[in-house]
This record gives C-alpha cells, structure tokens and sequence, in this order.
C-alpha cells in the first residue's frame, strides 16, 4: 500500500490528518448545559463561508463584546455585528432561555491560527480571535486566571481569559510549543516540540505569570502527548513517530527510561490510583496500558477500542476515561479499573480533542476534518450540537468542565 503523508504524520493506505489531543487543569464550575434537547438530533445543512480572522488590534473588541454577550443572555445569545461574522450553526437543539454562570467555549483552529469563543447557550461562534501559527492545546494556568494556548509554529503562548475569552497578552520565544503541562505541585511548565525533537523545563514565575527555561532535553523523534504523575517527579511522554514512550525525572531534567509503544502514540493518561498509564495508539485500533510502579513502565497489554485512538478525557467520576478514535469516528470509554471498553458514541469528521460538561452528560468534540464542533450526549449516545469553526479544529476547552 502507498504511504501517504499529510501535516505531521503519515499513515498507510489512509489520507487522514492525524493529530494529537489535548488537556487542561482541573475546575468543576457550573452545571452541564440543561437547554439541550437531545430527542432531537442534529440535522447537517449546508454551512456558511468561514469567517476571516479579526485583525490583531480587533481582537480586544471582539472579546468584549462576547464578554458581553455572555453576560446579558436573558435569551439566547446572538453575535454583535461587531464581531467577525459567526460561521452558519448546524441546526442546533434549542437551547435554554438562560443560564446561571455561562462561560465560554475555546476551540482551538490550528490551520487558521485562530481560537473560535462558541456561546453555549445559542450555539454561535461569537468571535475568532487571531493567535500565532498552529494552535494545538491549551492549559489553564495555576492561579487560574489564563488560559494558555500554545502556538507551535508561532513559538510563542496566547494567554486568554477563560471567563470572557479576552486576550491578556502574548509570550514569545517560546520554541514550538505543541504539547504543554503544568506540573501538580505548580513548579513547572513543561512543554513539547514536535518538529523539533525536544522537550523543554521551564519554571512557571508566578508574579510575572512568565517561563524561565531551565533545560532543553532531547527525546528522539517527535515527542507528542505529556503527562506528569501526582507527586511532580515524573513527565512522561510519546514518541509519536518512534512508537516509544519516555519517562523523565523532572528533578534533574534526565531521561530515566524509555519503552517502545504500538503504532504511533499520541495522547498518554494516569490512572487516578496512579498505577496505570494509558496509551492512545493512532497508528492502531487500541489504547496500550502500561504498569508505572516500577523503576520503568511495563506494558499489560492493549484495549482494543476502534481505528485510530488518539486523544483522552476523563469521565469526571475518577474511574472512567474517554478516547477519541479518529479514524474509526467513534468515542469509546474505558473503564480505568478494569481495562474494558463499556460504551462507544459516535463521534463524526475526525474526532480530535475533547472536553465534557460539568454534569458529565455532554462530551464537546473537535471534529478535526469536518470543521465543527460536536457535542454527543452520552445518554442518547448521539450527536445533539454542532457549531461550524475554522480549519483543523484541535484543542476544545471550557471552564464549565467535569472533575479530570
């Protein structure tokens, strides 16, 4: 079969844009969204062109008036003329007349260089903020207080309100921030470079709320997905396109061990006991688990879950784990403790990265090839919302979310 590239990674046989998922720091915020009517699935009609990015010195304007917008919804809110036009909803559940505490939803649009504000209360975009090159992931940072999106092509960090969506400011010099983490104990933001084969140390200065590089290390090729145990001593990390993965001693900044992995590993994940780490394999149909209690992981094995796994979210009641395969356009979800697949959703156009609603009902997914934003009620096990966004949609988050 041919082999066949597109973006980052390649695949055989299959043109796909592959990609990696993201996460950000715990908050339990307000409820689900209770003006969701899932009898009634979406219907796809035909979507509207894609609006253009504000100029940068627009930026600030957008963001109040989708502050605004938030703010006053009596009524499901409608997009100010003011803002860069909302691109065309696909029929949309009704939503509820109001609701108590609404903020925002972020999906990052990586080919666009963008991040589209969604209301979820009328199911618009409200404005699309213009950001460095290639947004990937996001991460709140420990005061709480910014969204971090880091802009891989741009070297460089958009730090957003996560309540009001404005932009507070830009950190440059930041070299190819695909993946980044903060670790438990607040200490250190830690980021990977995906072209460039490198992970970098920094610690976080909360006063200034910038990074101070401490160490570059390097990993092999293309370091992708980070996670970091609860105690802040380990990161580890996937080798997206060397089938490893790679434990890092955050202390002395030193590689300690490093295990091959199944086809292309993408996301990792910690068991809450922190005794498991959980794999996506992209190039695969399963999620690989690896024992960490000993001095390096050991692999138990593999859950088998559909073509393509790649991104994780947690369920929000510390057992269960949801993976987005990509290529099969499915969601399953894993029971943490007993390593089996207990539901599967359907998840249309690449499902990518995800986040859930803070009731755990709703799952909110970037659908990675279609251009939308999904969202699958997990009790009708079906798609209810989507919202049309920019090109290559990748991170989503908001700070209504479940426990992770």
């Amino acid at each position: 079969m041919r082999r066949l590239s597109i973006g980052r990674i390649s695949v055989l046989g299959v043109v796909v844009v592959l990609a990696v998922g993201g996460g950000a720091a715990a908050w339990l915020a307000t409820s689900g969204w209770p003006g969701l009517k899932p009898a009634r699935a979406a219907v796809a009609q035909p979507a509207a062109p894609a609006a253009a990015a504000p100029a940068a010195g627009g930026a600030a304007a957008a963001a109040r008036n989708t502050a605004a917008s938030l703010a006053g919804q009596g009524q499901a809110a409608a997009p100010s003329a003011s803002l860069a036009a909302p691109v065309g909803a696909v029929m949309p559940a009704k939503a509820a007349q109001s609701v108590q505490g609404t903020t925002p939803i972020f999906v990052l649009n990586s080919l666009d260089a963008s991040i589209s504000v969604i209301d979820p209360v009328g199911w618009k975009e409200l404005s699309r903020i213009p950001t460095g090159k290639e947004p990937h992931h996001l991460y709140l940072t420990p005061d709480e207080k910014s969204l971090v999106v880091a802009n891989a092509l741009g070297d460089s960090l958009t730090l957003v309100d996560p309540r009001t969506g404005a932009v507070q400011r830009v950190i440059r010099d930041i070299v190819d921030p695909y993946h980044l983490r903060f670790s438990p104990d607040m200490k250190w933001f830690i980021t990977a470079a995906n072209r460039l084969n490198h992970i970098d140390f920094y610690r976080w200065d909360a006063a200034t709320q910038t990074p101070q590089l401490v160490k570059r290390v390097s990993t092999g090729k293309t370091p992708s997905h980070l996670f970091i145990d609860a105690d802040s001593k380990t990161v580890y990390s996937t080798m997206q396109d060397s089938d490893a993965l790679v434990a890092i001693d955050i202390a002395t900044q030193t590689i300690k061990a490093r295990v091959p992995t199944g086809p292309m590993p993408a996301d990792v994940y910690g068991s809450p006991d922190g005794r498991k780490l959980f794999v996506g394999l992209t190039g695969g149909d399963g999620v690989e688990v690896f024992d960490i209690t000993g001095p390096e992981p050991r692999s138990l094995g593999q859950i088998k879950t559909a073509a393509g796994a790649h991104a994780f979210r947690a369920a929000g009641d510390n057992r269960h784990l949801y993976v987005s395969n990509r290529v099969a356009n499915t969601i399953s979800k894993i029971d943490m403790v007993t390593d089996q697949v207990v539901a599967s959703y359907p998840a249309p156009g690449g499902p990518d990265c995800m986040d859930v609603s803070a009731d755990g009902r709703y799952l909110l997914v970037s659908s990675r090839w279609a251009r939308k934003l999904s969202v699958i009620d997990t009790v009708e096990k079906k798609v209810v919302q989507q919202v049309s966004v920019g090109k290559s949609p990748h991170g989503v988050w908001t700070l209504a979310h479940a426990a992770r």
